[in-house]
């Protein structure tokens, strides 16, 4: 693997998830894997689950961890090629960025869409051009439009699931993302990197559904059957995944905030006993209901705690290809 920005930097899903696996039953296995080596992790915005979890699966590899806030720490960064940087940016990334991979075997990168304009978002600018400049292997902490980590968290997480369910064995699941309400508008960063890669996977029968006018980029939901109504994606289904997202065609909007999206226990009613899932934050009683996240059918503590184990096939993987 020499990079980690999508779904297409992978050869085998499944390969990548066992590693991961593994990981978490002997978090020390390859302890020496990174010795001597420095994995940079640069914050374009927040992060908790995120930059803990990296950090905590470079050192279980024996590497050493840099964090660094480049909204809160660093100059002001220019992305755009030819600019005349006149105004409130100090430092190109052309310059920044080769002397970052100077520093570091890895580089992690987190940045965040303005969702005011959604081809400069989808451009996926800011990473792109680390990737370009800074000369060493580029993890995506999250991007603009994807969060690579988080969605192979999910898989982990299912995988792990089903591993150790008792017979009878769920061999193809039902798969449901879901759009809830939220107080302000959120990217399509989860949405989108979960479509890609249950797409990808292609073990699992996959429906997204969400009010009308909250479409995704069909260029991550193509294969998934899309639908407006929520308690009809919901029956019989394995997992539910609950996200909120705004608009994408009139990009970045909320048009709506009806309660009656918020996952309920009564609307779990209507699955196969399903586990539910988020990425975390979570807005208690407005996108997932008390009831729900106590539940015994939240796995939501379990997928976050398996950030860790993404994060450490992922670097090992990268490591492993430097060898």
């Amino acid at each position: 693997m020499k990079q980690f920005l999508s779904v297409h930097d992978i050869n085998d899903i499944n390969v990548l998830v066992k590693k991961a696996l593994e990981y978490k039953h002997d978090p020390f296995k390859d302890k020496t894997l990174g010795i001597d080596k420095r994995i940079g992790l640069l914050f374009l915005n927040p992060s908790l689950r995120t930059r803990l979890s990296t950090q905590v699966a470079a050192r279980n590899l024996g590497m050493e961890s840099i964090v660094f806030n480049v909204d809160k720490e660093g100059w002001a960064l220019e992305f755009e090629e030819g600019a005349i940087m006149s105004g409130n940016t100090v430092e190109h990334v052309k310059d920044a960025a080769p002397v970052l991979g100077s520093y570091f075997d890895i580089v992690c990168i987190r940045t965040f869409p303005s969702l005011k304009n959604r081809e400069d978002d989808y451009s996926e600018l800011y990473i792109s051009q680390f990737v370009k400049y800074c000369g060493v292997p580029v993890i995506s902490l999250e991007s603009a439009t994807l969060h690579p980590l988080q969605s192979l968290t999910d898989i982990i997480t299912i995988q792990e699931y089903l591993n150790s369910n008792p017979p009878p064995r769920i061999v193809k699941p039902k798969i449901v993302l879901t759009w809830a309400p939220h107080v302000k508008a959120l990217p399509q960063c989860v949405a989108n990197s979960f479509a890609q890669w249950i797409n990808a996977w292609g073990e699992a029968e996959f429906i997204i559904t969400h009010p009308e006018d909250y479409e995704l980029a069909e260029e991550f939901t193509k294969g998934a059957i899309i639908t407006h109504n929520q308690d009809e994606a919901l029956k019989d289904a394995d997992f539910v995944y609950v996200k909120n997202w705004s608009t994408y065609y009139d990009y970045g909007k909320i048009y709506e905030n009806n309660p009656q999206w918020m996952l309920t226990e009564e609307k779990l009613n209507l699955t196969n006993n399903a586990k539910v899932m988020h990425c975390l934050p979570v807005r208690r009683n407005i996108e997932l209901s008390d009831e729900v996240l106590d539940s015994a059918n939240s796995i939501v503590t379990q997928q976050a705690a398996n950030r860790v184990w993404a994060a450490q096939a992922v670097i090992a993987e990268i490591l492993n290809s430097q060898l």
